[in-house]
């Protein structure tokens, strides 16, 4: 799909999505990763539909997505959230994975929280561990940018601080409030769909890279874009290739990714109170 049509599905699912929440907008989008999408059957919906019934949207490809659109409150906050992602690795274009953002963003979302499940490189990272993102390496060597500039989009956006800092506190504070380790690094995003070879991995530790996962940032430059602001937490589902002492599947992601989603839920939960309930929250 190129940018064109990237922009005129966006159009097509806006209007789909609009008329059946009129009157409605959303303060935060959420975009789910693989087995993180318990957070979505916690919102008061008004609208829960398949990406499938959406017209522009692709259904969803990858094992432990529900590939669902969810609009509604959660902590009082009216979300829109995705429960699910389009990855490169599919076949799609950048603009597509981009998608979610551009749609949330038309239907009235200023901020974006982003999660995914990710492979651990630094040392102290175990499995179930949530990680902050703080910020990214783009290595899938392609921009949902690249092309016609999207409505609303600049065409230069800066990088120098993609992820927010007061939504950074936010985060950082919900889960000291509950108890819940968070621990921060950077995320390394890759084309995939293969895991990572232990060569790969000893390159990407030496290039800074705390996490590597093949999602999320596509999404991340298409928001600061249209000017969201970005908020982000990787779930470490297991060691990154050769640091430990088994082989790497996707039923071991989509597992540990179910075991940490309890403390997911609640950290998010504390996020929104802070971040947007609370009347000094944008």
């Amino acid at each position: 799909m190129t940018a064109t049509a990237a922009q005129e599905a966006r159009d097509r699912a806006v209007a789909a999505l609009g008329e059946r929440l009129p009157g409605w907008s959303p303060r935060v989008a959420l975009i789910l990763g693989s087995g993180l999408g318990r957070l979505a059957t916690r919102i008061t919906a008004s609208l829960d539909v398949a990406f499938a019934d959406v017209p522009g949207f692709p259904d969803a490809g990858v094992h432990g997505h529900s590939g669902r659109v969810i609009a509604g409150t959660l902590e009082d906050v009216p979300v829109l959230a995705f429960a699910g992602r389009w990855h490169l690795y599919e076949g799609y274009d950048p603009p597509v994975a981009a998608l979610p953002v551009h749609v949330a963003h038309a239907l009235g979302a200023r901020s974006l929280f982003v999660s995914n499940a990710a492979g651990g490189i630094r040392r102290t990272l175990c499995a179930g561990d949530l990680m902050l993102i703080r910020d990214h390496i783009n290595l899938t060597w392609r921009n949902p940018l690249a092309g016609p500039v999207a409505a609303h989009e600049t065409r230069f956006p800066d990088m120098s601080a993609p992820y927010d800092s007061e939504l950074i506190a936010a985060l950082r504070a919900a889960a000291a409030s509950a108890g819940i380790a968070l621990g921060e690094g950077v995320y390394a995003a890759v084309l995939g769909p293969s895991y990572e070879t232990p060569a790969e991995i000893r390159m990407l530790e030496r290039l800074g890279a705390d996490a590597v996962g093949m999602s999320t940032v596509p999404e991340v430059i298409a928001a600061r874009a249209l000017g969201l602001r970005v908020a982000g937490v990787s779930v470490i589902t297991n060691p990154a290739a050769g640091l430990g002492g088994e082989p790497l599947d996707h039923a071991q992601v989509l597992a540990a990714g179910e075991r940490a989603a309890g403390d997911l839920e609640e950290v998010v939960r504390g996020f929104l109170r802070r971040a947007f309930a609370a009347p000094a929250g944008r």
